[in-house]
């Protein structure tokens, strides 16, 4: 384009306010179609995370150990982090044994105790690793680990990094949603985008201690139809790409008009996408929607196979609550464990029976767990336990992992994880690479150098894959 010499600074900025909203749009596109790319063959394409805040006691679920039932009631050393922690020593602990029998199940002859009798009946599309370990002893560092691979740093959480490295398949559609997140224990930096641009921030859903009914997004069904309103969408459009002149690389505020525009395309698809009324009886049944215990755990599972069956990348289903003391954190009520088992169980496992009936589950990740697991011992020599970061389980399912399949061990009252260790960053180094993601090559240039969500750890574990 050729400018008169005599041109003043704001009539070149006029005419090239086109020139720089288009520039900024294409960075916007870019970003929801994906920052890298893959770098490597991808066995999936999304990942449904079902998170079960507070350390579900793996030795009483999927983590069997004969010394417990046999040791029951002995006092024995253990080297208590906690008892460590606070006054330098760990005085004998008293053995406690499950408090729910065992048995094998599936092809493999998988052990599950009678706390997840539905899970066990789907055991053999599951993958277990029964070494996982991590950082953190108190729910808070924890979780915050669990979600983003670090204790305490202000980091990207693993749904936002997914965003950031692959986008979305959706445009008419958030690609990474948290439903009904809670507001403890890291709260919004667990679906957050930290340094990331603000495009990859999750979208919450609800929130903990609503019910599931409730947990929609508000103003779904447009206000207005037909010219005018298109004309006002249009008019808005032009207004925020006008805004972004001279601003390029202004994240937050990119991250705003690209919201206000997906908003505008939701209103289309979103209202279907929520809308549970349109499944057959039988599958509202098979979530266990309807029955008190099971109706507002199978909603958000139900709502899960929706979101990515319609293309949202990550999701997060959170079992848990506000309080400081997350729903499995059972300190001094085991038995309380089992209401929360009642809850979960038959919409876990209707959620991989759906998704392997209808032909995702090869590339969907199920990926069930919390942020630690529990002791072997009773707490404070009474009816709990305490929490366990040293050795436990969580399971994966879809996606190329190995079903029917158990990796790795806990010693012999799984305390500590000894056999196929996996550290909580070789897990989420894993499961990018199930995506095509190259965990040491997914990166972001931040304050002079380049972070990643496993930090300068994490390895793959190959063995995990079939």
């Amino acid at each position: 384009m050729n400018i008169p010499a005599a041109c003043s600074r704001r009539t070149v900025l006029g005419h090239t306010a086109c020139g720089f909203g288009a520039m900024a749009l294409a960075g916007l596109c870019q970003g929801a179609a994906g920052a890298t790319g893959l770098h490597l063959p991808p066995r999936a394409k999304r990942v449904i995370f079902l998170f079960m805040a507070g350390g579900v006691s793996h030795v009483d679920s999927f983590d069997h150990k004969p010394r417990l039932f046999t040791d029951d009631g002995k006092k024995m050393p253990f080297g208590d982090l906690r008892s460590i922690a606070k006054t330098g020593t760990s005085p004998p602990q008293r053995v406690m044994k499950p408090l729910w029998p065992f048995a094998r199940h599936g092809q493999g002859g998988q052990w599950v105790s009678e706390l997840f009798p539905e899970m066990a009946r789907i055991v053999d599309h599951l993958c277990l690793v029964k070494s996982l370990h991590t950082e953190g002893i108190a729910h808070g560092p924890a979780t915050l680990f669990l979600h983003t691979g670090s204790t305490t740093a202000i980091r990207p959480s693993m749904g936002s990094w997914i965003h950031y490295g692959l986008g979305s398949e959706n445009a008419d559609l958030p690609g990474f949603v948290s439903l009904s997140p809670a507001l403890a224990n890291g709260g919004p930096r667990n679906y957050g985008h930290a340094f990331l641009p603000a495009l990859h921030q999750g979208t919450a859903v609800g929130r903990a201690g609503l019910p599931a009914t409730e947990a929609t997004i508000p103003n779904l069904a447009p206000a207005r139809h037909g010219p005018l309103a298109d004309l006002g969408r249009d008019l808005v459009a032009d207004l925020n790409r006008q805004q972004l002149v001279g601003r390029v690389g202004d994240t937050e505020l990119e991250a705003v008009i690209a919201a206000g525009e997906l908003a505008a395309r939701m209103q289309a698809t979103a209202p279907r996408v929520f809308d549970l009324a349109s499944e057959t009886p039988e599958t509202l049944a098979l979530y266990g929607i309807g029955t008190k215990a099971t109706d507002n755990f199978g909603r958000q599972c139900l709502l899960a196979r929706r979101l990515v069956e319609s293309g949202v990348r990550f999701v997060q289903v959170n079992y848990t609550d506000n309080s400081n003391n997350p729903a499995w954190d059972q300190h001094s009520n085991m038995p309380k464990h089992l209401d929360h088992a009642r809850a979960v169980d038959k919409p876990v496992a209707a959620l991989v029976t759906d998704l392997a009936r209808r032909g995702l589950l090869d590339d969907t990740i199920v990926w069930w767990g919390g942020e630690f697991g529990r002791t072997p011992y009773a707490q404070d020599d009474g009816t709990g336990r305490d929490h366990n970061p040293a050795g436990f389980t969580v399971w994966l399912a879809g996606g190329g992992f190995r079903a029917g399949h158990a990796h790795g061990a806990t010693d012999e009252f799984g305390h500590h994880a000894v056999e196929g260790r996996v550290h909580m960053h070789d897990l989420h180094a894993t499961l990018l690479a199930a995506l095509g993601l190259d965990h040491e090559r997914l990166t972001f240039r931040h304050a002079g150098r380049d972070f990643r969500l496993t930090d300068v750890a994490g390895r793959v574990v190959h063995d995990l894959f079939a």
